[in-house]
């Protein structure tokens, strides 16, 4: 075979060149964030002090939305849940327990029991 000594240029890449698709796998997260309308949420939600406003705040956008799939509850909770996984260990400690306690006061405005602290 000719060919077997050759090295193929057929994708081949600089070293820290990415593909498009790579790219795009990156930053889904950020085009859903973007591009979703699913809630229309206040802006800057979740970088309010107070948990209350901020879980009050997803509840009226989740309840308020005609384009949302699932119920506003677990709408509004995933909402949240997502912004704090994607935020992932950027996010300061002092934040992520604020939004972490948004999931409780979340959880009891739609009537629904909190998190166990023992968890």
């Amino acid at each position: 075979m000719a060919a077997e000594g050759r090295e193929s240029r057929v994708g081949r890449r600089d070293e820290g060149q990415k593909s498009r698709q790579q790219e795009s796998r990156k930053r889904w997260s950020q085009r859903v964030t973007r591009t979703s309308d699913a809630l229309d949420l206040e802006p800057g939600v979740f970088t309010w002090d107070d948990p209350h406003r901020i879980a009050a705040s997803l509840k009226r956008s989740a309840e308020a939305s005609d384009r949302r799939k699932s119920n506003p509850y677990r709408s509004a909770m995933s909402m949240l849940t997502f912004y704090i996984n994607r935020a992932g260990r950027g996010l300061p400690a002092a934040r992520r327990e604020r939004l972490e306690t948004a999931k409780d006061e979340l959880r009891e405005l739609f009537g629904r029991p909190r998190r166990d602290p023992r968890a």
